[in-house]
């Protein structure tokens, strides 16, 4: 199907990419380039613009209080619901609606598989490319909030969907973006956690869709889907195209002659299928840099598997859940009675924020020699709790319960 985006391949930008497209073989890039642009520029205003807009006004306060790290983060997710609402939507309507891509998927046709041309999944690629390069950027930057492993997705992403430009392997672009599925679910997850609705019905009925989803799409749909690619890949080698070879009758030039030709972009489906099929190569480096990447993402997701399950579970009391068992199962003991008066004169005096209270509830079970304790009876008893726990590790640590004018209950951990 051809590329339905409103906005043709402008020429200057075209004639510039170029020259950087035929030196890397990425022969479909100058017409979509600013496909990667538009993207790009959408979720960058997405996550700086609309995102900090739309938080203030639906979550008001809570948003605003955030630190500027949290703010960040949030931010990040709304791009990532977007993004996957967007990319999802657009490969379902490719695998379902692409009359020219549905012969693709016959028995044998492993060829254009492999090297077919599709303007509508050039479109598709270009959004995730879009995407997948604005997250690299900002896994990079803040690599100390999303961590090393998210920048190895980003990293292996753009890799895999920028050499997809020469074009290769366009048939399973759509098909590994329905990866994506679980993403808006996994958002929905840390936005409860982040609006105080942890444990709550909401996040309880979207962790058990979130937790089908990944397993069915992540972990099910994309082992399935990299066996494919590489019995194709395989089949390609084995017929003997990891040395480059000219189909009989066809243009071996054809791949750097359509490059750049903007009349490619309004060609037929028939015509964009085999424009760049002239020459037929698998450079044994490719299917390396497409294993190692799948390897890479496919390992990621197992491990976010594992965690996620384990996460959601800590949310929920038993059998379902593990909340209250194991490291962060923790019980009280009783107070004597020299903490009972030490924690008293604290409530006279006043005890100010929660983190002040608990530093001084603290030093007062210190200085009275506790070893444990449990729930305070004082004058302020009703507004401030203070209490030391002990978990199954045989750790302590004193915590400060705090009912604010709203009613709200601020909980800290020594």
């Amino acid at each position: 199907m051809r590329d339905p985006f409103p906005i043709a391949p402008p020429a200057p930008l075209v004639a510039a990419v170029k020259p950087l497209a035929d030196y890397l073989s990425l022969s479909t890039l100058p017409l979509h380039a600013h496909e990667v642009i538009f993207a790009f520029a959408l979720y960058s205003f997405i996550g700086l613009v609309v995102s900090p807009a739309l938080s203030s006004y639906f979550c008001g306060a809570r948003y605003r209080a955030f630190s500027s790290r949290t703010k960040i983060n949030w931010n990040v997710h709304v791009v990532s619901f977007c993004q996957a609402c967007i990319i999802c939507s657009l490969s379902l309507y490719i695998i379902l609606f692409d009359k020219e891509r549905k012969e693709w998927t016959r028995s044998g046709n492993w060829e254009t598989r492999i090297w077919g041309y599709s303007g509508l999944t050039g479109l598709c690629q270009s959004f995730a490319l879009g995407y997948f390069l604005w997250d690299f950027i900002m896994c990079s930057v803040y690599v100390d909030i999303f961590g090393w492993a998210m920048l190895a997705h980003a990293v292996s992403a753009v890799s895999v969907f920028s050499l997809g430009y020469r074009p290769f392997c366009y048939f399973y672009c759509p098909v590994f973006l329905l990866y994506e599925l679980s993403s808006p679910f996994l958002n929905i997850h840390w936005f409860c956690d982040k609006l105080d609705l942890t444990g709550s019905t909401i996040q309880a009925v979207n962790g058990g869709v979130l937790t089908i989803s990944f397993f069915l799409a992540r972990i099910i749909w994309g082992q399935y889907s990299s066996y494919n690619t590489f019995s194709d890949m395989y089949a390609a080698y084995a017929s003997g195209h990891s040395t480059p070879s000219i189909v009989p009758g066809a243009d071996g030039n054809a791949r750097i002659k359509s490059s750049g030709d903007i009349g490619m972009y309004y060609a037929s489906p028939a015509s964009q299928e085999r424009a760049f099929m002239g020459e037929q190569y698998l450079p044994l480096w490719l299917p390396a840099i497409y294993l190692a990447s799948n390897l890479v993402l496919n390992a990621l997701n197992v491990w976010w598997f594992y965690k996620m399950v384990a996460t959601i579970r800590k949310r929920f009391d038993p059998p379902w859940g593990t909340k209250g068992i194991g490291p962060d199962a923790v019980h009280y003991m009783p107070l004597s009675e020299e903490e009972k008066n030490s924690i008293a004169g604290l409530h006279k005096e006043g005890l100010g924020s929660v983190k002040a209270g608990r530093v001084k509830a603290e030093q007062a079970l210190d200085t009275a020699g506790a070893g444990a304790a449990g729930t305070t009876h004082g004058a302020a008893a009703a507004d401030v709790d203070v209490q030391r726990g002990v978990y199954a590790d045989g750790h302590k640590s004193v915590e400060v319960t705090s009912t604010t004018r709203r009613s709200a209950r601020s909980r800290r951990k020594a």
